[in-house]
């Protein structure tokens, strides 16, 4: 199968796209390295050490003898995607290339409006794109549990029956999303709705909950290959973050009680749950809606399941209880429904003492990398800046952006992008 992952240069982008090609398929990565970039802006570096993508993708290629196309650019620009679309003939795509972070959408007017414009521009030239130039294409759209927020009644997987006033009907699940980001999701969600019912897509919508780990069995290949591991206050999951709190002695960050529940996954069924909606394609004008997770834990939950990890390598595990900057609730009713992927084969790796060791290994081996600033929470849903604030903002630098050769176009200080021209888009590694 023909699969393009638009952001393939990210963290659960880069896993899928190995994952996918080690199984036989013909990968593209589409990507314009905006989340590199955003590690500049803040003055962060991920855990472990990235090399360059072409580094990447030539050393993939020197071990397995597979060839992952490589297109930079931005999907906000149509000219660009469509071409990719024609050139690439893929019969999925999956779409990792949004901007992720609740707390990067909520640090100012101009961070709320590059989300919502880049991800939902991006998705709505995605969805243009598909019904002009490959219309039987499956798209895999990497959506958030964070749209359902935290109701009171059970959550299913993207639609309820419900009856009112005598009449019955279903109809997509009540969304209440919790910042600029999961509202911009939410908008995606919509958009991709409406387009499989007007144009006769297809498409999967995975909702998809917090990711943690590092190791794939393709990544572990080759220290070259390795995965980002974020743990900072903006772009760093819950449980990466406390491992690195564990490994260098700085307590645990909790916001508020810690009763903040949510599903949570292990990177490596992130990628098998992909593969899984590849190879069982939505039908033609159907929109599904697959809650991606494996396990629901609380905020304090896990904190205190890393302090038994750390016993375990001999470390002393502290917990701080912070004043939450977010506006949620702090304890709350939370079950949601997730059987779909697992009726499809999923096979879930659950959060093992062994897997704690391995991220408490990782985080350990790497340790003289961290730097304790930046965990700690700046960026305040009740306070937005203006523009971005101090606090946010970081003075280190770690080096110039990489550039492909051949690519094309320039670098745009708004977005960080690389754009090119029809004739320039594409750059085959190894080719």
């Amino acid at each position: 199968m023909k699969v393009a992952v638009l952001g393939g240069d990210g963290y659960c982008g880069w896993a899928t796209a190995l994952y996918l090609s080690n199984k036989g398929h013909s990968v593209a990565i589409v990507d314009n390295f905006c989340r590199r970039q955003w590690d500049h802006e803040l003055g962060v570096q991920t855990l472990t050490p990235i090399r360059p993508l072409s580094d990447r993708l030539r050393v993939w290629q020197e071990l397995t003898g597979n060839i992952i196309q490589l297109f930079v650019g931005d999907v906000i620009e149509y000219d660009f995607l469509s071409a990719v679309i024609q050139d690439f003939e893929p019969e999925a795509v999956v779409h990792f290339a949004e901007q992720r972070s609740a707390p990067y959408s909520m640090i100012d007017r101009k961070h709320a409006v590059f989300t919502q414009v880049n991800n939902v521009v991006g998705t709505l030239n995605l969805l243009f794109a598909l019904r002009e130039f490959q219309p039987d294409c499956h798209l895999i759209k990497l959506g958030t549990m964070g749209e359902y927020g935290t109701p009171n009644i059970d959550i299913e997987e993207g639609y309820i029956t419900i009856e009112h006033n005598g009449r019955k009907d279903t109809v997509p699940y009540p969304k209440q999303p919790g910042s600029f980001y999961h509202l911009s999701k939410v908008h995606d969600s919509h958009n991709i709705m409406f387009t499989c019912k007007a144009w006769g897509l297809r498409a999967t919508d995975l909702n998809q909950g917090v990711v943690y780990g590092t190791l794939t069995d393709e990544v572990a290949l080759d220290e070259a290959l390795i995965n980002r591991f974020d743990y900072d206050e903006v772009f760093g999951t819950v449980l990466n973050r406390f491992c690195v709190q564990a490994a260098i002695g700085h307590p645990l960050t909790v916001y508020g009680k810690g009763g903040q529940t949510r599903g949570f996954l292990d990177i490596r069924d992130t990628v098998r749950c992909v593969e899984i909606a590849c190879l069982n394609p939505a039908a033609q004008g159907e929109c599904r809606v697959f809650n991606q997770f494996t396990e629901q834990f609380s905020v304090l939950d896990l904190a205190r399941i890393v302090q038994t990890a750390g016993a375990r390598l001999g470390l002393t595990v502290r917990v701080d209880h912070l004043a939450d900057p977010r506006v949620e609730a702090q304890e709350h009713y939370y079950n949601a429904k997730h059987s779909k992927l697992i009726e499809l084969g999923l096979q879930p790796h659950l959060l093992s003492d062994s897997l704690l060791d391995s991220l408490m290994n990782v985080a350990m081996k790497y340790r003289d990398r961290v730097d304790p600033d930046v965990m700690l929470p700046r960026v305040n849903w009740r306070e937005p800046h203006n523009e971005r604030g101090k606090q946010v903002a970081r003075t280190r630098t770690e080096g110039p952006l990489e550039v492909v050769a051949g690519a094309g176009g320039k670098n745009n200080g708004n977005r960080g992008s690389s754009r090119t021209g029809r004739s320039e888009l594409k750059s085959k590694v190894g080719s």
